[in-house]
């Protein structure tokens, strides 16, 4: 399994990295794709809501089961990654690159602190 060391990652599976100033791009695991199997549907209604760390921001469909989506921190969702829309499939082949989910407005950066880095991640597992 991948656990990048640039990113930062929750408890439920999410990970984020701030892109630039304080917009950020939000996925699910390596480990949560895994655990889903094959995802075949997604859906995040939330663009331009603000909302509060651990809301959920979506859901992902794969054959075996449906999961929520939580956001790391609180923020805006700003934009929704439209090739996973089309092709879930990337969230199982490439979760930290082409299969990232949502971009947003990260209302306070310094909560990304509170969240666990890859060697934390890892002991979760």
């Amino acid at each position: 399994m991948n656990f990048p060391s640039d990113l930062r990652y929750t408890n439920e599976h999410e990970w984020i990295k701030l892109e630039s100033g304080n917009v950020a791009i939000v996925g699910i695991t390596d480990f949560a794709q895994g655990e889903l199997g094959d995802i075949v549907f997604v859906e995040i209604e939330t663009v331009g809501q603000t909302l509060g760390a651990n809301d959920i921001f979506g859901t992902v469909e794969a054959v075996k089961t449906v999961s929520d989506l939580f956001l790391p921190v609180a923020g805006t969702v700003l934009e929704v990654n439209e090739a996973i829309i089309k092709n879930p499939e990337l969230l199982n082949s490439d979760p930290y690159g082409e299969g990232w989910l949502v971009k947003i407005e990260v209302s306070n950066a310094g909560d990304l602190d509170s969240l666990l880095d890859s060697e934390a991640y890892q002991k979760i597992i």
